[in-house]
């Protein structure tokens, strides 16, 4: 019982094609768009399900996830989103980066909103809400192009405690040239921005050294195993 939404930002690469083989069994839009939150909004507006999620093109889900997290929102009715492990692969889909799995796992399992605020833990593909938290909290912020799901986990946190499925429900891809990638000090730095916007607008300033000895660890975190990569491919 689900529904797929395609939103495609005007490929010309094939997707189409492949898309019409499916004409009637998903729904599917392609046109230009404002960036990756704009069109994740248009998703949002077009799905009609009661547990809403987004996934990126080359991430995948697990076989029974769907499954998991269907049965936990059931029994958990107050619960308005749940996150998950989730698995980082490389191009030819084997299990890479461990550690930054176990560390995100980690702090999944024991979530406080003050440490979210420190730093970003969630991850993305794993993560599910009801529709209902959408018309509470409204969408994903379209001038956020990089940090745009931590923005909007933050903003779901500042009213909901998540719930934890502790069990792997996706897979992350990471590729040489993908958007995390090559731009993660970008990312970086964006998320800090988002997080000293919560942390001001909620006088929690004590977390401010915090938030940026974290935003270090990830700059110098990420160039290390991006070097490790480029190496590895020579």
């Amino acid at each position: 019982n689900t529904e797929c939404i395609v939103v495609d930002g005007g490929s010309n690469d094939g997707t189409l094609d492949i898309l019409k083989r499916y004409e009637g069994q998903i729904t599917w839009i392609s046109e230009k768009d404002k960036g990756q939150s704009d069109a994740i909004n248009k998703g949002l507006r077009l799905a009609s399900g009661d547990i809403i999620a987004y996934i990126c093109a080359d991430d995948v889900y697990e076989g029974d996830c769907f499954r998991k997290v269907a049965g936990f929102f059931d029994k958990n009715p107050n619960v308005m989103w749940v996150c998950g492990k989730c698995k980082i692969v490389d191009e030819n889909g084997l299990e890479i980066r461990r550690p930054i799995t176990w560390y995100k796992n980690f702090w999944q399992r024991r979530y406080d909103y003050n440490k979210l605020l420190i730093m970003d833990f969630i991850a993305q593909p794993a993560v599910f809400w009801r529709k209902e938290l959408v018309n509470e909290i409204g969408s994903f912020d379209i001038n956020e192009h990089l940090a745009m799901d931590y923005e909007y986990w933050l903003r779901a946190g500042a009213k909901h405690n998540p719930g934890f499925i502790n069990d792997y429900l996706a897979k992350f891809r990471v590729r040489p040239y993908s958007k995390s990638s090559m731009n993660f000090s970008r990312q970086a730095k964006e998320a800090l921005h988002v997080a000293r916007k919560y942390t001001n607008s909620q006088k929690r300033h004590f977390l401010v050294p915090l938030q940026y000895l974290n935003y270090f660890s990830v700059v110098f975190g990420y160039s290390i195993l991006n070097l490790i990569s480029r190496l590895r491919t020579k």
